[in-house]
């Protein structure tokens, strides 16, 4: 698979990271804060000046839906389509499709690439992927656990298990990408076999200002007897709840620590809803891969955080997860933080989702026909 220029275009929902690769090595980028989106092009024709040409462009989008299984070269009708199924993701596909929309004016000719988060978990097995409602529902809204963060996992697993000298294919691995958004993924044989964020980004783990989790009974009371409509309702799950609503701080985990530290009760609280709700879905991704031979911290609270995870290891001793104190105080990169003898293995490795685009985007173009 020949190296190339790549550029890499990762848009959240404020801001705008450009990067170029040569192969997978990052040899330029930027973060853009505050990107308008549509028609917003100055931010990235000053970056394309200083940067030279490139030979491809590789395009982060969130949600595929149920038609993208796989990273996919672009074309006008795969626009049409991300734009049909705005509504799965109404903070992120619409920016997905406007930075499309603006490198083609900017760069005409140049092949682009769709790469999905959803499209690691596209595989996962009919039992984790099925949700117990009404199958005529399932089947009309096409319902099911489509997971997030999967370029984040696809990058972390693969690059864990060459830290730790072993083939992917024979690790049982759950992989932990905690950032303001957190997701578990079982890896087992190579293939993502459960996660934690379902139908959309909102389920599993406690996150920055979402909820994860919650009793759907508990939503329904609080829209019948709470007197909350929906729109409330949404916004509280998710701005306004997880650390931010628990622990009464902006959710950052270093104010959440910083308050903890000075004895707030609520950010102890916090702290401590956090770590349970992420150990015990950690044991239950342990299940879906048939045990655990290596766990992955990933994402910014994954990676700059020796609290969370020394708090976590813990409670995961019965999995055969211990941390090296200091190993584990400032790793340097990517870096095994394992104790000596531990059965599981624990690496920290740095959230890298624009080296597994610019992977996907030379596996793309390299697959079609010259």
């Amino acid at each position: 698979m020949p190296l190339m220029r790549t550029l890499v275009v990762n848009p959240g929902s404020s801001s705008l990271k450009l990067s170029v690769l040569h192969g997978e090595q990052t040899v330029a980028a930027t973060l853009v804060e505050r990107w308008e989106g549509a028609g917003h092009l100055e931010p990235l024709v000053e970056f394309l000046d200083g940067v030279g040409a490139v030979e491809a462009i590789g395009h982060r989008v969130v949600h595929g839906g149920p038609r993208f299984t796989a990273a996919t070269r672009i074309d006008a009708d795969v626009v049409a389509y991300l734009d049909s199924i705005t509504d799965l993701a109404p903070l992120h596909n619409p920016r997905s499709v406007a930075a499309i929309e603006a490198t083609d004016e900017l760069l005409p000719g140049v092949p682009a690439v769709a790469s999905f988060d959803t499209s690691f978990h596209a595989g996962l097995p009919a039992a984790a992927a099925t949700y117990a409602l009404p199958r005529e529902w399932n089947q009309r809204f096409g319902l099911r656990r489509y997971g997030f963060h999967g370029l984040s996992h696809a990058h972390a697993v693969r690059r864990a298990a060459q830290l730790v000298g072993r083939p992917l294919e024979q690790v049982r691995v759950v992989s932990a990408h905690l950032g303001a958004g957190a997701s578990l993924c079982a890896v087992r044989e190579g293939r993502s076999v459960d996660t934690t964020m379902g139908f959309t980004p909102l389920e599993g783990l406690v996150m920055r200002t979402r909820s994860g989790s919650v009793d759907p009974g508990l939503l329904t009371w609080l829209l019948m007897h709470g007197g909350l409509d929906v729109k409330t309702l949404n916004a509280a799950l998710e701005f306004e709840s997880g650390l931010k609503g628990l622990s009464g701080t902006s959710g950052d985990l270093r104010d959440v620590l910083t308050a903890r530290a000075s004895g707030q009760p609520d950010a102890v609280l916090a702290f401590d809803v956090f770590i349970h709700r992420l150990v015990c879905e950690v044991g239950a991704m342990a299940v879906a891969a048939g045990g655990l031979d290596l766990l992955v911290f990933t994402g910014g609270m994954g990676e700059h955080s020796p609290d969370l995870r020394a708090a976590a290891a813990d409670r995961l001793g019965f999995l055969g997860v211990a941390l090296e104190p200091t190993l584990n105080a400032a790793p340097s990169g990517d870096a095994d933080i394992s104790a000596v003898g531990a059965v599981a293995r624990t690496v920290v490795i740095a959230a890298n989702e624009e080296a597994e685009i610019a992977r996907q985007t030379r596996e793309v173009l390299g697959a079609e026909p010259t």
